[in-house]
């Protein structure tokens, strides 16, 4: 089962044509099967998402965020959630932009650990 309440999450790769790269950093909180996030970091000045997981903790998920030369980008993502051998949680991602800019792509996501 994968919760992902107060977790934090990096770009370990994108596709080119994606504005998420290593410096975005996403702070998740989920309540059920209920997931959003805050994101902001590189391209993007600041963005939300909203999704909801399966039994699976698969995300069907909904983005929007406003970049740093002020176009607002919206668009749509699915992610599979994978258990890395350390315990942090990697989610492989397949995006579609819908508003503001045109593509698809793939990216992966990693759980980033606070230093204690």
């Amino acid at each position: 089962m994968f919760n992902y309440e107060g977790r934090t999450f990096a770009a370990a790769g994108n596709t080119t044509g994606g504005d998420v790269d290593q410096s975005t950093l996403f702070h998740y909180h989920q309540l059920e099967n209920v997931v959003w996030a805050t994101y902001s970091g590189g391209a993007i000045a600041w963005g939300t998402l909203i999704a909801t997981a399966d039994g699976a903790g698969n995300l069907d998920m909904r983005y929007h965020h406003v970049a740093l030369d002020g176009t607002i980008k919206v668009g749509k993502c699915r992610s599979r959630p994978e258990r890395m051998p350390d315990g942090r949680i990697r989610l492989h991602e397949q995006w579609q932009w819908t508003e503001g800019a045109m593509g698809d792509g793939v990216s992966v996501v990693e759980e980033i650990v606070p230093a204690r």
